[in-house]
């Protein structure tokens, strides 16, 4: 069960990263910007990351745009998704959204990853942690603007992982620090929530739940809930794509347990990959508490895997001189 993503705490391989990524429950890792200096550096620790490696690697990153863009210098700068719909009318709404899909994706591709983290698709609300992450404040105008995002990125050749399932906009708390609870009834839920994941349920490739409780529907925050995954996620909504967890160091996911615990209970609620991040202590455990399950089924590890991005077509040179990327960067300049 290739079903742990890890991180790293520098800008190359520590003599730990490398046994940890031996470990055969590990099938995934994720940047953040402590681990990016500029894009040579960023390369080679991705050669080095996938060198190391027991198992092929998803290898990913929170890059959205706005204040959740990991990797700065040599990149270019994605506004926050909130500002597309203050663009001109809806035709250049939806151009600019997808144009900025493209553009986002190309760029992390050409550094050999596999996967940013992305669309957020949390109607925006009262979280100050969503905020300007979101696409807009109602779901029928987020539709249509994530579907154009989700287009530039497939056309980029990265897969799509919309979160954070149902939504996190309404609650105040932040699930980084805390344990949001959001107390509205399921039918408010699924009116103003869940449409968004609803329609675009086809085109997304995969999904990152909340570290959110919806004590209407379960005891358990939905990255850890049955409820939510199985019967409304999966059945429900007819999702067929991968469901990663949200970083289960996190303080919204404390009350599933230890490190342990957690990652049991997301995979046993339905999680293809749960990740374990910020926490290498907490990570190891993980890890540990695998073991036993090893090895894997063959489907098990096909089914994360279907992420993995095609060799890239276009490098960091090439991406460069595409009449695209100008394109984009036109765009941007508009937009300043």
């Amino acid at each position: 069960m290739t079903a742990v993503m890890i991180d790293f705490q520098g800008y190359e391989l520590s003599s730990e990263d490398k046994e940890i990524l031996s470990h055969p429950a590990v099938g995934g890792v994720i940047y953040f910007s402590r681990n990016y200096a500029e894009p040579a550096q960023l390369q080679e620790l991705v050669r080095q990351t996938r060198a190391a490696a027991r198992n092929p690697l998803i290898l990913a990153v929170d890059h959205e745009g706005g204040r959740v863009q990991r990797f700065r210098d040599g990149f270019s700068a994605i506004p926050p998704m909130y500002s597309i719909q203050q663009q001109g009318d809806t035709a250049q709404q939806l151009m600019l959204a997808q144009e900025l899909g493209w553009l986002m994706a190309a760029e992390v591709l050409a550094c050999d990853i596999d996967l940013s983290f992305a669309p957020v698709l949390d109607v925006r609300g009262i979280s100050e942690v969503i905020g300007d992450r979101a696409f807009a404040d109602q779901a029928q105008e987020i539709i249509p603007l994530a579907r154009s995002f989700i287009k530039g990125m497939h056309q980029a050749g990265m897969k799509a992982t919309g979160k954070h399932f149902p939504g996190h906009g309404s609650v105040l708390a932040d699930s980084h620090f805390a344990i949001p609870v959001d107390e509205r009834p399921y039918a408010e839920i699924a009116a103003v929530d869940l449409p968004v994941f609803k329609e675009l349920s086809a085109c997304l490739d995969a999904v990152m739940p909340a570290h959110v409780i919806y004590p209407d529907v379960c005891s358990q925050p939905a990255g850890f809930s049955k409820k939510w995954l199985q019967d409304i996620l999966r059945n429900d909504l007819n999702f067929k794509g991968i469901i990663f967890s949200d970083d289960l160091a996190m303080a919204g996911a404390a009350v599933a347990g230890t490190m342990a615990e957690r990652a049991h209970a997301a995979l046993n609620a339905g999680c293809d990959m749960v990740l374990a991040c910020n926490d290498r202590d907490g990570a190891v455990q993980v890890l540990e508490a695998l073991e036993p399950q090893l090895p894997p089924t063959s489907c098990q590890r096909n089914r994360c895997y279907e992420l993995l991005a095609k060799p890239a077509a276009m490098n960091r040179d090439t991406l460069r001189n595409h009449p695209r990327w100008h394109k984009a960067q036109l765009l941007l300049d508009a937009l300043k």
